[in-house]
């Protein structure tokens, strides 16, 4: 073989060899290109499976595991998302009398000895309550939320039969604020009274429990609320007080408080009369409040068109009864002149002018005739008067609608009254109270009452009676509120009790463009030093609201502003001076 043929033979060998090499790296990247594939397709089935069971399939096991992770009962908060109650987990001091097997007693020392021990640790404790309990000895609770540092002390008497399990119990941060509103839950874990027996269902459903529940209140304007309502309550040592801020548009319930108050922390104490609600469940005569109702519905019937008409002020006789004042305000007034000074004689008038359907119409109108429209489950049912006709239906007798017109003879709940006076003054749309929050695009539609210029009208009025009339302690510098007192006689046996007086106040503000509703009431006020030796609700009632509105006004959203007020010029002219309720 010559240099040529084997220089060939060697090229020809590095060739192959190269493409040996070269078939060789291809195979190995497609070998890794198939795997790493294969791979990719796995994860991607593991992750369409994952997905599936998450989105599509509920397995017992997975529910199970869900539900463990929710609170057992779901959270109640103000609009704001400030908890108002909600779940935690607690001890709870259980006597086990087998703790120390079946024979022999299952307390180390005496059960005196023991129940004195825990009266020492837990003050609020019965002594007799436990004594009864440890000597029955049958298995039961002794004490419920147990602080760590009281289960420390416990553990330290020694007692084996004490126990200490660990569970959910129904806590409220805010203490009694807002009772009657969230109402209470039984050691059984059932809500009672308030919302928490409304909502019963959601908040113990899984598939809801997890999302807390937003009510209309604001805990701020709560707080203010039961803090005014409680000194007015004490200053003049009533035996009950009642109030709520209404939003004259939404009809959302901001602050709804009833006194005295119970803590819904303590379950054992909720059983009394404490949880009785005074603002939806129980109806009084509200007097002089009804007096704008009447003079709206006057105005909106075309009846009173002229405000300087003057009426007789005089008492008067009708069916063996007599309509008088509470002051002599001359012979005459005019419609602003009577609501200023609370003329009951010329509401009279103006509602026998207006005639009896018309008013009953107004009153159905604004829901007076039914339960109060809110989610509570306790609502009082109006005392309605009975018209002329068979079984007391048909229009009320002309002494009945007189007597109707200034708040007697008709028996409603606050919670009536605030839903009125929204609807006077917010346009004329009557709107159900709710303890919802709601979305401000999505208003229910309500329905219409007054006529707008009616409503405006009446702002005018109510503005005038607490810049000049009755209700001058009400007056918040910049707020403008407008509102209109009511003091009356509560019923008893042998007629009106005349020493046992309903003082109120309705109130609005801003009244040149109302956004809130307040009531304020005081069950048989005394006549006290703090309120001048008066009382009326001109004395007693009003103040509140005038200490209420500048605490409340600012958190709502509302700025006082001392340069800008209702437009009354066309109405003073027409005010002369007096004094009233």
């Amino acid at each position: 073989m010559n240099a040529l043929t084997a220089s060939a033979a060697i090229a020809s060998g590095r060739v192959q060899l190269a493409n040996v090499r070269q078939i060789a790296l291809i195979t190995a990247r497609m070998r890794a290109q198939w795997v790493m594939l294969v791979f990719v397709f796995l994860a991607l089935t593991a992750c369409v499976r994952i997905g599936q069971l998450g989105l599509f399939e509920q397995t017992p096991e997975r529910a199970s595991m869900a539900e463990a992770l929710l609170p057992s009962r779901g959270e109640i908060t103000d609009r704001q998302g400030l908890a108002l109650a909600r779940a935690f987990a607690s001890y709870s001091l259980w006597f086990n009398p087998k703790a120390l097997g079946e024979a022999g007693s299952p307390l180390v020392k005496t059960p005196e000895e023991v129940a004195q021990a825990l009266v020492g640790i837990f003050p609020e404790a019965d002594y007799a309550d436990l004594l009864a309990r440890l000597k029955a000895g049958r298995a039961c609770y002794l004490h419920r939320r147990v602080l760590p540092e009281e289960a420390n002390r416990v553990f330290a008497l020694g007692e084996p039969a004490l126990e200490f399990p660990r569970e959910e119990q129904r806590f409220y941060p805010q203490g009694s604020l807002a009772a009657h509103v969230l109402g209470y839950v039984d050691e059984a874990g059932k809500g009672h009274v308030g919302m928490e027996q409304v909502l019963e269902g959601r908040l113990l459903d899984p598939v809801h429990r997890g999302t807390p529940t937003a009510l209309s209140l604001d805990a701020r304007a709560q707080g203010a609320l039961e803090d005014e309502l409680g000194r007015g309550m004490m200053e003049t040592n009533a035996k009950g007080a009642a109030g709520l801020i209404l939003d004259a548009d939404s009809g959302e319930v901001v602050a709804l408080a009833s006194l005295p108050s119970f803590n819904p922390n303590r379950s054992d104490l909720a059983y009394n009369d404490l949880v009785f609600n005074r603002v939806s469940n129980q109806v009084y005569e509200l007097g002089s409040t009804f007096k704008p109702i009447t003079v709206a519905s006057a105005i909106d019937a075309g009846v009173l068109t002229d405000l300087s008409t003057r009426y007789p002020s005089v008492p008067f006789n009708i069916a063996g009864y007599t309509i008088h004042d509470s002051h002599n305000f001359g012979t005459t007034l005019n419609v602003p002149e009577a609501l200023i000074h609370s003329s009951n004689v010329v509401t009279a008038h103006v509602a026998d002018a207006l005639g009896p359907t018309a008013l009953r119409q107004t009153m159905t109108a604004l829901g007076m005739h039914e339960r109060p429209t809110i989610e509570l489950p306790a609502r009082g049912f109006p005392l309605w008067p009975r018209g002329g006709g068979q079984n007391g239906s048909g229009d009320w007798q002309r002494l009945t609608n007189m007597t109707v017109s200034y708040g007697h003879g008709i028996a409603v709940t606050p919670l009536h009254l605030a839903s009125a006076y929204a609807a006077m003054v917010n346009g004329g749309l009557w709107r159900p109270a709710t303890l919802y929050k709601i979305d401000p695009a999505h208003l229910p539609p309500g329905r219409r009452v007054f006529k707008a210029s009616t409503s405006a009208r009446m702002r005018q009025l109510l503005r005038m009676i607490v810049a000049d009339g009755t209700g001058r302690k009400a007056n918040a510098a910049g707020f403008r509120v407008g509102g209109k007192t009511g003091s009356a006689e509560k019923p008893g046996l042998r007629g009106y009790r005349k020493t046992s007086l309903i003082a109120t106040f309705a109130a609005a503000f801003p009244m040149d463009k109302p956004r809130y509703v307040v009531i304020v009431m005081l069950d048989e006020p005394q006549a006290t030093q703090a309120s001048s030796g008066q009382r009326t609700a001109a004395w007693n009632a009003a103040p509140i609201v005038g200490r209420l509105v500048p605490r409340i006004g600012p958190m709502l959203g509302v700025v006082p502003d001392a340069h800008h007020d209702v437009d009354i010029t066309d109405l003073s002219p027409l005010v002369g001076s007096g004094e009233g309720e």
